[in-house]
């Protein structure tokens, strides 16, 4: 047994919708006694840093009704079933902003919530980016308006809370951190 392993002993799927479900496990204790988890199974997700040549972040503006607000992200989306996190990242870079890039790199993937969730976030920085002309744009249920703006109006943006989700923050310092060692 790994150290402070779990041990699921059943395990019940109570709601699976379009994209996550949850299920409530009943696990036995490193200490022998048992105990009920939450988890909310995800199938992953993409972020993307997209910088132009300005220096400039394209990020979108949009209602998160889980907040009940808008919110200003970095393009992201979920993982379609067999799909890889750059093929996703692209995809969603195209739909959200219009741009295609000439670079995409992998940066690093960190989970959101591991106390009750499994949502894997893969973080890509996109540079070298143009505008795709016929553009696909974004899904039918999904509205968002986009913007260009500088680490520093980004980091504004943190403080005044109009970025308020941990993959853009995180994007927003990973910026500002690699900023400073090129000062170095």
């Amino acid at each position: 047994m790994k150290k402070f392993e779990e041990k699921t002993i059943t395990s019940n799927e109570l709601f699976k919708g379009k994209i996550i479900s949850l299920q409530v496990d009943d696990v036995e204790l490193p200490n022998g006694k048992t105990s009920r988890r939450e988890i909310i199974k995800h199938p992953g997700a993409v972020c993307v840093i997209a910088k132009i040549d300005e220096g400039k972040l394209v990020m979108v503006e949009q209602y998160r009704k889980a907040l009940e607000r808008s919110i200003v992200e970095i393009p992201a989306g979920k993982l379609e079933p067999g799909e890889l996190p750059e093929v996703t990242a692209e995809r969603e870079l195209e739909e959200e902003t219009g741009y295609g890039c000439k670079e995409l790199t992998h940066l690093i993937s960190f989970y959101t919530s591991p106390g009750f969730a499994d949502e894997l976030v893969h973080v890509y920085i996109a540079e070298g980016l143009y505008k795709i002309e016929d553009s696909e744009g974004t899904d039918d249920d999904e509205f968002v308006e986009l913007m260009e703006v500088t680490l520093e109006e980004a980091e504004e943006m943190v403080l005044n809370q109009r970025i308020y989700d941990a993959k853009t923050a995180y994007a927003v310092q990973y910026l500002r951190i690699e900023q400073l060692r090129n000062l170095t």
